[in-house]
């Protein structure tokens, strides 16, 4: 219990010994999912953009761009452990009429197999965001990762308003 209080009172800037002792932990867990880390994959046919936030789930930052390849779902699931994601977000791929692209049907198959590992996977809609990222930044080799904080940005400010 004392490193739920430890965190709540960094989270919320009271002044440390002022957090009540009657707090519950279902109150502190609920607190700790609030701020979790993420992390967003911008899944393509060839390469595999990934990004997470910061440790208070705020910022959406670039991480890797990952080959598609058979190690690919090994890579994320050590990744997610390593950086301490509690949530993967996956990109819905739409194209202007709101409906899926061809490669949505792999990504799902992808978001599943991190399912079976024990990963929590949500999807959330993205258009034409590695267009976007060109367009802010240019041809560069993180681009697919750039794509991917844009999904993470979206979906953090769609789910924390």
């Amino acid at each position: 219990m004392a490193e739920w209080s430890i965190a709540l009172v960094l989270k919320t800037r009271v002044l440390q010994g002022t957090v009540s002792s009657n707090l519950t932990s279902s109150a502190c867990v609920l607190y700790y999912n609030a701020y979790m880390r993420l992390m967003a994959i911008d899944y393509g046919g060839k390469n595999v953009g990934i990004a997470s936030t910061d440790e208070a789930g705020n910022f959406a930052i670039p991480r890797v761009v990952l080959p598609n390849d058979k190690d690919l779902l090994n890579t994320v699931s050590r990744l997610s452990e390593d950086w301490q994601i509690g949530r993967i977000i996956v990109g819905k791929s739409l194209n202007y009429k709101n409906e899926p692209n061809p490669i949505d049907e792999e990504a799902k198959s992808f978001a599943e197999s991190l399912r079976m590992l024990g990963k929590t996977v949500e999807f959330h809609p993205e258009l034409m965001t590695s267009l976007e990222a060109q367009h802010i930044q240019g041809d560069i080799p993180m681009l697919d990762a750039s794509a991917a904080a844009l999904i993470l940005k979206s979906y953090i400010d769609t789910n924390r308003a």
